[in-house]
């Protein structure tokens, strides 16, 4: 079981001001989880979601913190690959570098993006995009083991040319699939590639995943591979707080979940931007995986989950009435749910928009010294 931390850089504040603070506050806490024994930094990669991610160049933030840093693995969670954001020459010779330069510790995940908001940023129609991220997904890989690429494909052409320089780790990095629907959890699997489960789901849905995930991989051809190291693997989102005062993390757990779900939706579904400065005190009183009702001072706030007839709300299970908000206890009790569902990794959660830097740090403290030994 691997425990790690994954990134989104979001924050309440969108100023100048605000984007320092929570860089600043990231990096105190990579350098914290490499103390504490944590596995994996994990960084997403969003462009123009005002508030809900302002992580826009992992590749940089990475490289730093690999600087900074000894033994904790480097995750990209994950690269998107829309060529004109990324092309895949760019691509493999950025995760050939940092892997050089941080000795052999990256992880390297690839997607697509998730919203027309990012696609459209670079030209693209999201809906278009599946065929184009397969092409470079099958193309990277061949960048790091060949001396020579040649490449002419229904998208994507490259001249024979030498891509330098070539990856620490022999033959690459394991590479992982961002997974956000069944789709994309069969697509990991049938090729090859570790599954990153970025949603909220609670442990019934990760389960579910798992399976879908694991079948797939149980019957893949070989001839379908990406790349050339095999790795089956399935990380799960896990929001988490904890605290001494259970019941001051699960507040503030919940108003973070709120916040993150309400900055995405407002991206991803068309709903209102957050407006925490309106909220009164909340305590979740029942949910679902797909439906939440959160008890505020003067409203109940129902969030419906279930996909519309696009299917155009935000990932399956994105929110949880699950999570490991609350004491060491808590924390531990949904962790082992969550492996029981079939989890290989535990990606931490706790840069949710309205969250206080010391309650994550505190958090991060906890799990540190409490949570990681208790499974290992």
């Amino acid at each position: 079981m691997r425990f790690s931390l994954i990134f989104e850089a979001q924050t309440e504040d969108a100023s100048p001001r605000g984007e320092r603070q929570v860089f600043d506050e990231l990096v105190e806490q990579a350098l914290l989880a490499e103390q504490l024994g944590f596995d994996v930094v994990w960084s997403v990669e969003h462009t123009s979601l005002t508030h809900y991610a302002h992580m826009s160049a992992p590749e940089t933030f990475l490289a730093y913190i690999a600087g900074k840093t000894s033994r904790i693995g480097i995750g990209h969670g994950v690269v998107c690959l829309m060529p004109a954001m990324n092309h895949p020459i760019k691509v493999a010779e950025r995760i050939a570098t940092l892997d050089l330069l941080s000795k052999g510790r990256v992880h390297f995940g690839i997607g697509k993006g998730g919203s027309q908001q990012e696609a459209g940023a670079y030209g693209y129609d999201l809906k278009e995009l599946q065929p184009l991220i397969d092409e470079a997904m099958y193309l990277i890989p061949r960048m790091f083991v060949q001396d020579e690429v040649e490449h002419n494909g229904p998208h994507l052409s490259v001249p024979p040319r030498p891509i330098h320089p070539k990856p620490y780790q022999d033959p690459h990095p394991p590479m992982y699939l961002a997974c956000t629907n069944p789709d994309t959890l069969v697509r990991a699997g049938q090729r090859g590639l570790g599954a990153l489960v970025l949603g909220f789901g609670g442990p019934d849905e990760v389960a579910k995943k798992n399976q879908l995930y694991r079948d797939a991989w149980a019957g893949r051809d070989p001839a379908d591979q990406v790349g050339y190291r095999p790795i089956q693997h399935l990380a799960a989102l896990c929001p988490t707080i904890v605290l001494d005062d259970a019941a001051q993390a699960r507040k503030i757990g919940i108003r973070g979940q709120r916040y993150f779900y309400e900055s995405l939706n407002y991206w991803y579904g068309g709903g209102p931007k957050p407006e925490p400065e309106k909220w009164g005190e909340e305590l979740l009183v029942e949910g679902t995986d797909t439906i939440i009702t959160t008890k505020l001072a003067s409203e109940t706030l129902t969030m419906d989950l279930r996909p519309d007839e696009d299917g155009r709300r935000p990932s399956e299970g994105i929110l949880s009435a699950k999570n490991a908000y609350g004491g060491v206890a808590d924390c531990i009790n949904y962790v082992e749910q969550l492996a029981a569902a079939g989890a290989d990794e535990i990606l931490f959660m706790t840069n949710m928009g309205t969250v206080p830097q010391w309650a994550q740090l505190e958090t991060l403290r906890k799990i540190g010294t409490h949570v990681i030994p208790h499974f290992r």
